[in-house]
């Protein structure tokens, strides 16, 4: 499908996500990635942090509120709480968490899995896999908007995850 990788390798989308396990026959499947040049334990507390907000184009997707740049010493997720906040109200369903390794949750019919893999000693690939299940042309356009926001919210988990201390 067009648009359904974004810095991935074909090592990143053979792997299993806990979002296969949510969505049987999925008709729209999107790999994203990024490599963060810090370790699992900072960006994970980044990830988690998507509790608050979405962290993409806040202007679209957080009615113009500008999500956190700092780090708000939020417990870890849990199974039932809302997956992300869009206006300060919270948004989807956090389905598994595995804390510092990863975190699924589902919104507007979506399954969505944060995938945290060591790369080394002091980085890490983030990489986030989306799954639904929908009419095979509006997967199509979903998959393409998802490119455009995922890719923006990554790349700014990454700056912020690469700019917190240890």
């Amino acid at each position: 499908m067009f648009g359904d990788r974004w810095g991935v390798t074909d090592e990143d989308v053979a792997r299993s996500y806990p979002c296969d396990d949510f969505v049987a026959a999925p008709t729209l499947r999107a790999w994203r990635g990024v490599r963060v040049g810090a370790p699992t334990t900072v960006v994970w507390r980044w990830v988690a942090q998507v509790r608050l907000a979405p962290y993409a184009y806040d202007w679209i997707d957080n009615f113009g509120r500008t999500s956190p740049r700092e780090l708000l010493g939020l417990p870890e997720p849990r199974v039932g709480e809302p997956f992300t906040s869009v206006g300060g109200r919270g948004q989807g369903r956090i389905l598994s968490v595995d804390p510092g390794h990863q975190l699924t949750g589902t919104i507007m019919n979506a399954v969505l899995s944060y995938v945290l893999v060591p790369d080394g000693d002091e980085a890490t690939r983030l990489l986030l896999k989306v799954v639904m299940r929908t009419n095979p042309v509006v997967a199509l356009g979903l998959c393409v908007g998802d490119l455009v926001m995922a890719r923006r919210q990554l790349l700014n988990l990454k700056q912020l995850a690469e700019r917190t201390p240890e």
